[in-house]
C-alpha cells in the first residue's frame, strides 16, 4: 500500500519543482522589463536588459550540461534554484539599502540566468526514470512536464502583472526569489538521491572538455537534432523580440500597462497548457512533422500581427490564447525526439548544447528589437518579424532531415536500405 506514493513521489517532485521555478521566471519576465522601462523610458535599455537576461542562459546551457552529468541531476537542479534565489533576492535588497545602479542590475540579471538552463536540463534528464517509476509512457510524462511550463505562464504572468501594478516591480522580484527556494526544497525532498539513468551511473568521465566535445560532436552528427536546433535558434530570436521588448512596450503604451502584459502572457500560457495536456493524451496518434509545422505556423506569426493591428485587448487575448494552444504541441514533440535519439549517459551535455544553440540568438533578438523599435517604430517591427516567423517555420515541409521526425518504428529512414541517424 505504501509503494504507490514512493513511485509517484519523484515525478511529483520534478513537476512541482519545475512548475514553481518557472512561475518564478514568469514573475521576472513581467517585472524586470517593466521596471527598466519605468526607470529609463528607453526601449534600447529594455532590450539591453533582455540581452543580459538571455545571454547567460546560452552560456549556462552550452557549458553547464557536462557539469550536470558529472555532479548529478538532482543536485544540479537544487543548486541552480538556490543560486537563482540568492541573485534575484539581491536586486530588491540592494535597491532598498545601498542603491542599485543600472550596471549592477545587469550583473545580477546575468548571474541569475547562468544556472537557469542547467537546472531545467537536470530536471528534464531525470524525467524518463521518474516516468518509469510512476508507470507512465514517456510521451505522457513529457506532455505533463511541458504542461507545467504552460501552467507557470498561466498562473505566474497574470499574477505578476497584478502584483507589479499593485506593489511595484521590485517587491515582485522578492516574491520571485522565494519561488526558487520552494522549487529547490521540492526536488530535494521528493526526488531520491540515487535516481539517475542506469547507463549514466556506470559511465566514466574523460574530463570536462572531452565530455563537452562529445556532446557537441553528437549534435553536429545528428541531422534531425541539428535541423531542430537551427529552426528553434531563429524562432527564439523572433520570440525574444516579442517577450523582452515589443510586448512590454505595446502593453505599457496601448493596452493598459502591467495588467495587460501579464494577461497576454497568461493567455498564451493558458492556451499552451490546454494544448500540452491534449497532446499528452492524443499526441502518439498524430503525424509528427505535420503537427509540428501546423502548430508553429499558428503559434508564431499571429501574435505579432495582432499586436501590430492594435485591436481591442480582448481580441489580442483571444489570438494569444489560440497561439498558445497550438504551441502546446511543439516542446513535447521536440522532447520526444531528443529522448529517442540521445544516449542516456549524454542527456545533460547534449540537452545543454541543444538548449544553448536554441537560445544563442535571443540576446541579439532582444537588443535588436529595442533598436528597431526606436528607429522604425513598434508596428513596422512587429509586422516584419511576424512575416519572417511564418516563412521560417514552413521550412520543415521541404523535407531533408525533417523526414526523420516520425516515430522510430515508422520512420522511413529506419529501413535497412536507407541511412539512419544514431539513436
Amino acid at each position: 500500500m505504501n509503494a504507490a506514493p514512493r513511485r509517484w513521489a519523484p515525478l511529483f517532485g520534478l513537476l512541482t519543482g519545475h512548475t514553481v521555478s518557472l512561475t518564478g521566471n514568469m514573475l521576472t519576465l513581467i517585472a524586470l522589463p517593466l521596471y527598466v522601462l519605468a526607470e529609463t523610458g528607453s526601449p534600447t535599455a529594455t532590450g539591453l536588459t533582455g540581452a543580459f537576461a538571455t545571454a547567460p542562459v546560452v552560456l549556462g546551457g552550452a557549458f553547464g550540461g557536462v557539469l550536470v552529468d558529472r555532479i548529478g541531476y538532482r543536485r544540479a537542479s537544487v543548486l541552480a534554484d538556490l543560486v537563482s534565489c540568492a541573485t534575484v533576492a539581491a536586486v530588491p535588497l540592494l535597491d532598498a539599502t545601498v542603491g542599485l545602479p543600472f550596471w549592477g542590475l545587469l550583473a545580477l540579471v546575468f548571474a541569475s540566468g547562468l544556472l537557469d538552463t542547467p537546472g531545467q536540463t537536470a530536471r528534464t534528464a531525470l524525467l524518463p526514470e521518474a516516468a518509469t517509476a510512476a508507470g507512465l509512457p514517456i510521451e505522457r510524462a513529457i506532455g505533463w512536464f511541458e504542461a507545467t511550463e504552460r501552467g507557470a505562464r498561466l498562473i505566474g504572468a497574470p499574477v505578476a502583472g497584478l502584483l507589479v501594478a499593485a506593489i511595484g516591480a521590485l517587491p515582485v522580484l522578492a516574491v520571485d526569489a522565494a519561488t526558487f527556494a520552494v522549487s529547490a526544497l521540492a526536488v530535494a525532498l521528493l526526488v531520491p538521491r540515487n535516481m539517475r539513468p542506469a547507463e549514466a551511473a556506470g559511465a566514466e568521465s574523460r574530463g570536462y572538455w572531452r565530455d563537452f566535445a562529445a556532446g557537441l560532436r553528437f549534435l553536429v552528427r545528428e541531422p534531425l537534432l541539428r535541423a531542430v536546433v537551427l529552426l528553434i535558434l531563429v524562432t527564439n530570436l523572433f520570440d525574444a523580440t516579442k517577450s523582452s521588448v515589443l510586448l512590454p512596450i505595446v502593453a505599457e503604451r496601448e493596452l493598459g500597462g502591467p495588467t495587460a502584459f501579464g494577461l497576454l502572457v497568461g493567455a498564451m500560457g493558458g492556451g499552451a497548457l490546454v494544448g500540452s495536456l491534449l497532446f499528452s493524451a492524443i499526441g502518439h496518434r498524430l503525424p509528427r512533422r505535420a503537427t509540428f509545422v501546423t502548430a508553429f505556423a499558428i503559434a508564431g506569426g499571429p501574435p505579432f500581427w495582432a499586436l501590430a493591428a492594435a485591436p481591442p485587448l480582448p481580441v489580442v487575448v483571444a489570438v494569444f490564447a489560440v497561439a498558445g494552444f497550438a504551441a502546446g504541441a511543439i516542446n513535447p514533440l521536440i522532447g520526444a525526439v531528443k529522448l529517442e535519439r540521445v544516449p542516456a549517459h549524454m542527456r545533460a551535455r547534449v540537452y545543454g548544447v541543444v538548449g544553448a544553440g536554441a537560445w544563442a540568438a535571443m540576446p541579439l533578438g532582444a537588443l535588436g528589437a529595442g533598436l528597431a523599435a526606436d528607429r522604425f517604430g513598434t508596428t513596422a517591427t512587429l509586422l516584419t518579424v511576424g512575416t519572417c516567423y511564418l516563412l521560417v517555420v514552413l521550412t520543415p515541409l521541404l523535407g531533408g532531415p525533417w523526414r526523420r521526425m516520425g516515430r522510430p518504428e515508422t520512420e522511413r529512414d529506419k529501413r535497412p536500405d536507407l541511412a539512419s541517424a544514431p539513436t
